[in-house]
């Protein structure tokens, strides 16, 4: 099957569910709490999506500057289409880490969400995902709904995967007359013990699988004590090298369907929601400047969008490098002052209640990363 530069860009929704509690004796002694990753695959212009009070942008985006946003700080306000997360924030329940990206800066899409996935330091050098490597380092596991399994989720040992479709599934009854033609104990006996465990849910088509129906299953998997521990969502569109838009427009309309499944998964996940972590993932950044197309062209820092009940507080966590000229990188874009996989790599910690020092070396090579677990969770 060939793979077009759109599908890759934008592609369709999917949710990948993983790690169940009572997987081990380990896991099941654990306090419950849920780790949600959504990738905004295309690069999400950090820019618009958390906008700095500063004149810089005005002249760099005379027609895609965002109006009508709403003030966070006395330094960022927030796209208007973020009215979930903008209640999170007054809640005390939402963060940003702002001027952040992984270490990437080659600008190409292929590259930079292949290392997103990877963590890893050279595009398709690395075959597992960190945060599939941070799962086995915590000794979760279970079942993955997803087709194909995302690079993200891939650890050294391949779980169960699976993915709804359009066809009708077979009942519990007609299951349990398949496992019982089965030899006891074979591979394909194993494998319908795996198929009669997974929750009805979970078998079942969920409307057209856009993304915020897809959270509806999310939340209710997440929401039970036996449930998985970990989500991964998986949007597109956020390749704007046109039509951009500033309170409207392209970009606009990806970041109200983000805001949409943070509105679904808060209100599904119910009391779960405080003991939740949701952080977003991108390949990289936007440029500071507009191109001719009333677009962006790629770019290099971006922002992290975090929300649920195990943040700190509502705050924007940045070492911000300003918007002078000098102070951009290659003299066009945001500079990254945060390496984004301190960020991933303390919240698995803190979620999967491993120390950061083992987490960073089985998750991420054991890199010069920052343990940013104080400053961004509570600490219990």
């Amino acid at each position: 099957m060939s793979l077009s530069r759109r599908h890759f860009i934008s592609g369709c929704a999917s949710l990948s569910l993983l790690g169940a509690p009572a997987f081990n004796a380990r896991a099941a002694g654990l306090q419950k709490k849920n780790l949600v990753i959504i990738m905004l695959r295309g690069g999400m212009d950090g820019l618009t999506a958390i906008q700095p009070n500063d004149q810089k942008m005005a002249k760099a985006r005379p027609d895609i500057l965002v109006s009508g946003v709403k003030r966070l700080t006395s330094d960022f306000n927030i796209h208007p289409r973020l009215k979930s997360f903008m209640s999170c924030w007054q809640e005390g329940r939402a963060s940003v880490v702002h001027a952040t990206s992984i270490p990437y800066t080659m600008r190409s899409h292929f590259d930079g969400q292949n290392l997103m996935e990877s963590g890893g330091h050279v595009p398709y050098a690395t075959k597992t995902g960190w945060l599939g490597r941070g799962i086995e380092a915590a000794e979760l596991g279970g079942l993955a709904i997803s087709l194909p399994m995302p690079l993200i989720l891939r650890g050294n040992q391949a779980p169960d995967n699976f993915y709804p479709t359009w066809m009708k599934l077979p009942s519990r009854e007609e299951l349990n007359l398949i496992q019982q033609s089965y030899t006891d104990g074979s591979p394909l006996a194993k494998v319908m013990e795996k198929v009669r465990a997974r929750p009805l849910s979970m078998m079942q088509q969920i409307g057209d699988n856009d993304a915020h129906e897809l959270a509806v299953v999310a939340a209710q998997e997440l929401r039970r004590d036996e449930g998985p521990r970990v989500a991964v969502f998986d949007i597109g569109g956020f390749d704007t090298h046109a039509a951009q838009g500033g309170e409207d427009g392209e970009h606009g309309e990806r970041l109200a369907d983000f805001d949409k499944v943070l509105e679904v998964l808060k209100a599904g996940l119910g009391p779960s929601f405080d003991e939740t972590l949701i952080l977003t993932l991108t390949e990289f950044g936007r440029k500071v400047e507009q191109n001719g197309g009333y677009g962006t062209e790629h770019g290099y820092g971006t922002a992290i969008l975090m929300a649920g009940g195990l943040l700190k507080q509502s705050q924007i966590y940045a070492d911000w490098p300003g918007l002078d000229r000098s102070a951009l990188f290659e003299g066009q874009d945001l500079l990254a002052t945060t390496d984004a996989r301190s960020v991933y790599c303390s919240a698995m910690s803190h979620c999967f209640d491993i120390d950061f020092a083992t987490m960073k070396r089985k998750a991420f090579f054991d890199d010069e990363l920052t343990d940013l677990s104080e400053r961004l969770f509570k600490m219990s």
